[in-house]
């Protein structure tokens, strides 16, 4: 599912021209006047096109110190390896989250709530559930099974630069850029730069086309490096939009 290439590629840093941009009406607003502008403009454009460009972009303009900060969610704090078809393997496991408290990159899942993790079910599989709940299911680390119980709560994190060149890696970029994009607006004051933008893709598997509006948040060193970056989704939108739905 290409969704999850977007939160890879540390939670969709859109794209948009490096230098103008388009209104409703066609019109080109200029951008020179403001390098935090058109930085911002080049990055995101660069995380719509490809794994590549969006890697050097983030491994030149990110400040040493800087940091990403995801959207929240409530969940475990746990990446599956997108690579792996065959198994459910945990790939990566965010600090001092409910799933940091339990699982290790390596664990295979082995069933999740009585239900085995084959490639066959894994649209069966139920992580959902209210904060606080617990979600039980087996493993298996270093070739023995294991009984586990992880239990939901509000991620809220902030990424190193090295953690999101890494999370860039994971992603495949044959499936990497989008069908479509625009940018809405785009608003600078300062160090601070704000870019809304909307994107077009279509769902591998099912062929269903769906779409997204993105805000990305841009803060700037006094040398033009990017010290934080952050992004809002339509996360619930993208599911609907592909038949899902979300119950308690």
């Amino acid at each position: 599912m290409k969704v999850l290439k977007n939160v890879l590629a540390v939670a969709v840093l859109c794209s948009v021209s490096a230098y103008g941009l388009a209104d409703g009406h066609g019109k080109v607003h200029g951008l020179k006047d403001s390098a935090n502008k058109t930085l911002a403009v080049a990055w995101i454009k660069a995380a719509y096109t490809g794994q590549a460009e969006l890697a050097a972009m983030v491994k030149e303009n990110m400040a040493a110190e800087g940091v990403f900060s995801p959207p929240r969610y409530v969940g475990f704090g746990f990446l599956f390896d997108p690579e792996n078809d065959d198994e459910m393997v945990v790939a990566r496991v965010t600090p001092d989250t409910p799933a940091s408290k339990v699982l290790k990159a390596g664990d295979t899942f082995v069933s999740v709530a009585g239900v085995p993790a084959t490639r066959e079910n894994r649209d069966r599989l139920n992580f959902r559930g209210k904060p606080g709940q617990p979600v039980k299911a087996v493993i298996k680390r270093d070739g023995k099974e294991m009984p586990i119980e992880v239990r939901r709560g509000v991620i809220s994190t902030y990424n190193s630069k090295d953690t999101a060149l890494n999370n860039i890696s994971m992603g495949d970029p044959e499936e990497w850029p989008v069908d479509r994009h625009e940018i809405d607006e785009v608003i600078g004051e300062g160090n601070v730069v704000y870019v809304v933008s909307n994107y077009t893709e279509t769902e591998e598997d099912t062929g269903i086309e769906y779409t997204e509006r993105v805000i990305n948040r841009f803060v700037f060193d006094d040398a033009g490096k990017v010290i934080w970056a952050g992004s809002m989704g339509e996360d619930r939108f993208v599911l609907e939009q592909q038949g899902y739905t979300i119950t308690r």
